[in-house]
């Protein structure tokens, strides 16, 4: 079966920095794909790569048959490719509805033209409209998200602000979801919803995730396969236990603790 994402060589420079190097992975549909690794491992840079924020130096990004680079964000997108970021990126000052609503845009086919029969009900405008916001209420209903509907986003709680970008993340109906750091500033509790709600976006949305996260408790329940990289370059990939212990990893990324990082992997 041909992987859905399909990462070769990628190399990524800064200056004299080398933050990804020639490296290469395939991800798998259908499955929960984590990235691990120290701060500067080079996680967010690939992801950059992926979503066309940053344009390698050299390598392929090949996603559902077709080359990714040299493509605009915005193009990327509109194949299927959504995420989430580090440090949330959401209109603070927009209520939730609104914020959900822009993950919409490239499903909207009318234009300012047609934006000025929108009081009319029966007009292109006004019905897309109507489809619109019932697919963000199915979203709002499946994240918990009704008492955030009408609130500003400012005055959420960080954990519910994750939610909401990954809410509009989903508006965008993906094949891929690239999910950066997804459970932090979250609670205990509100990292089991997550974990639930990942398990639900896989299963019963069908969409496949790619995932960069630090908390190696959640990594270790999700993930369908991990792959650990340090210094842009790959130590070890495959099942969640397999890499936990690998001996490079534990140097690495959990510490120099053997003991800790293999009760992780048996939990």
């Amino acid at each position: 079966m041909a992987a859905l994402l399909k990462v070769e060589n990628l190399t990524k420079h800064f200056g004299g920095i080398l933050a990804l190097d020639h490296l290469s992975f395939e991800v798998q549909e259908g499955e929960i794909y984590s990235i691990i690794g120290p701060n500067g491992a080079g996680k967010t840079t690939l992801f950059n790569c992926i979503s066309g924020l940053y344009r390698p130096d050299e390598g392929s990004i090949v996603f559902d048959g077709q080359e990714l680079i040299g493509l605009k964000p915005h193009r990327i997108a509109e194949m299927g490719i959504a995420r989430t970021f580090q440090n949330i990126e959401l209109f603070s000052n927009m209520t939730t509805m609104d914020n959900l609503m822009l993950g919409r845009h490239i499903h909207m086919r009318s234009g300012v033209w047609h934006s000025l029969f929108l009081p009319w009900r029966k007009s292109l405008t006004a019905r897309e409209e109507v489809a619109h916001r019932a697919r963000i209420e199915e979203i709002i209903d499946f994240l918990e998200l009704q008492s955030a509907r009408n609130q500003l986003v400012k005055s959420l709680p960080y954990g519910r602000q994750k939610l909401v970008e990954l809410g509009r993340a989903l508006a965008l109906e993906p094949k891929l979801l690239l999910l950066d750091e997804p459970s932090a500033g979250m609670n205990t509790e509100e990292r089991q919803d997550l974990f639930f709600w990942l398990q639900d976006i896989k299963e019963d949305l069908g969409i496949t995730i790619v995932m960069i996260e630090h908390n190696m408790q959640m990594v270790m329940d999700v993930s369908d396969r991990i792959l650990a990289i340090d210094f842009g370059k790959k130590l070890a990939e495959g099942p969640p236990e397999e890499v936990a212990n690998h001996p490079d990893v534990i140097k690495a990324y959990l510490g120099e603790d053997e003991d800790e990082s293999a009760a992780v992997a048996r939990q």
